[in-house]
């Protein structure tokens, strides 16, 4: 909960730019808050990604006001004002106060009407948390209570919820991802709400529901995707899921389900360690991968599910139908190919298990690829963590192992790839190989020799060796 942790806003907090922007329009004869999400993030404390004003001048008329505009949205009454900051131009949103009439699509209103009262335009916005706004000469402007929901730690729907939700039905996904976000419990009409609604999910774009998944996957609760399956809402943008929260896992390595085993290990997952490490791709994009991994590693254990003669059940097979499942999800979902390749690539090799020596380990990199395998570890510490006791501390020590070799192997600046070998494909025309296929099984045969010795990754003896002898 959030319980006490709220700031004052203060002018300071406000950005210059956006502090003139406001000042402009006062001057010119208008009203002007900053609105929404930046005025929560500073009552918390954080810096916003965005600053939103809103205001009661029309768009025409802040167009007069301001020099540099660009026209982001007129219809809905939108224009970005750019302002100079540290000589680079910057762009905040300033939306005129309006009104939005009836809704047909679950996401836009037929039309917008726009108004002078600030009190109609808050009135129409998601939650409570959300609909504040603030004037460094006024003050905070909370007309729904919503830094008191927020001190609380609740997520309520301005107005009535059931008419939020079928204005924008993505709302009902936003609910859940903030109170992931912000350890937050959600209000039980709104809660009722969304499970009453939840069908009407099918009518948001694959893209925007990817992107509320997205955000709670890689907030400090990754763990209440559970309320999109308490909810129902997960029937209609991720079916695969509900089958994971009915399948029971009779095996002494586990002791949950297999969703709840799932839930477990998106909270086990090693971020800390993993930005201190600081792994290639970068932090925001390794979480990413990570938590994405987590959610789909096990997704086919519900399919691939026997039960021997002693009562012990088995998944075997389902690393590789995962990454199946998992591809197939993702490109639903409309991912980017990048993601897809490294997330499928991930579930299929995750109970990847060999013998904690540098020449099989070498071999693994090269066979999962470099730019997955340290991630490997991740996922495999998440996923034993997340499972009963049994053995635990010998998986753990194997895990530590295998990482200790990996620091070795690229101490040593070890051959795991076509890449690290000292001869490439110049060398070998050089030598008088022509290029096409020989050439290429030339070059595998080399990297086996040094993935088994590495000491002969040396361009003489494996010309020596692999050419001149032919």
């Amino acid at each position: 909960m959030i319980e006490n942790r709220l700031l004052d806003i203060t002018p300071e907090m406000v950005p210059e730019e956006a502090r003139d922007i406001l000042q402009k329009l006062n001057q010119a004869g208008y009203e002007a808050f900053i609105v929404g999400g930046c005025v929560r993030d500073c009552l918390l404390g954080k810096t916003p990604a965005d600053w939103d004003i809103t205001t009661s001048a029309r768009p025409e008329q802040v167009k007069a006001v301001f020099s540099h505009t660009v026209d982001t949205g007129l219809q809905h009454g939108t224009v970005t004002v750019m302002q100079k900051t540290n000589g680079k131009l910057t762009g905040y949103e300033v939306t005129t106060y309006r009104i939005d009439g009836e809704y047909e699509d679950a996401r836009h209103p037929k039309e917008v009407i726009f108004t002078a009262e600030l009190a109609e335009d808050l009135k129409r916005r998601d939650f409570t948390i959300n609909a504040m706004a603030y004037h460094p000469e006024t003050g905070l402007q909370d007309l729904f209570h919503g830094r008191e929901d927020l001190e609380a730690g609740v997520i309520r729907c301005v107005g009535e919820a059931k008419e939020r939700f079928t204005e924008d039905a993505l709302r009902m996904m936003r609910a859940i991802r903030f109170a992931a976000q912000l350890d937050a419990q959600i209000e039980p009409a709104t809660w009722e709400a969304i499970k009453a609604l939840a069908p009407n999910i099918e009518k948001v774009s694959a893209e925007r529901i990817r992107v509320e998944m997205e955000k709670l996957l890689v907030s400090d609760h990754p763990d209440r995707f559970r309320l999109f399956y308490e909810s129902g809402l997960t029937k209609f943008f991720l079916p695969e899921w509900d089958a994971t929260m009915i399948t029971a896992q009779e095996n002494p390595h586990h002791c949950y389900n297999v969703g709840e085993h799932i839930l477990h290990a998106l909270m086990s997952t090693d971020l800390e360690g993993m930005k201190q490490e600081n792994l290639p791709g970068g932090f925001e994009r390794n979480r990413r991968i990570l938590r994405l991994t987590m959610l789909f590693h096990d997704i086919a254990k519900p399919l691939m599910k026997t039960m021997d003669e002693d009562g012990i059940c088995h998944f075997h097979g389902h690393p590789e139908k995962g990454a199946e499942m998992t591809e197939e999800i993702l490109k639903r979902l409309k991912y980017d190919n990048d993601t897809v390749h490294m997330v499928s690539g991930l579930v299929r090799t995750h109970e990847g298990r060999f013998d904690a020596t540098r020449r099989l380990l070498r071999r693994a990199i090269n066979r999962y690829g470099e730019e997955q395998f340290p991630l490997y570890f991740y996922v495999q510490e998440a996923d034993t963590l997340a499972q009963s006791d049994f053995l635990r501390g010998e998986k753990l020590e194997r895990i530590a192992q295998l990482r200790e070799l990996y620091k070795e192997i690229r101490a040593r600046n070890e051959a795991v790839s076509l890449k690290d070998l000292a001869v490439k494909g110049a060398d070998l025309i050089k030598a008088g190989v022509q290029p096409g296929p020989q050439m290429g099984e030339l070059l595998h045969q080399m990297l086996e020799d040094v993935l088994e010795e590495p000491e002969h990754n040396n361009k003489e003896y494996l010309l020596e060796k692999y050419v001149d002898q032919k």
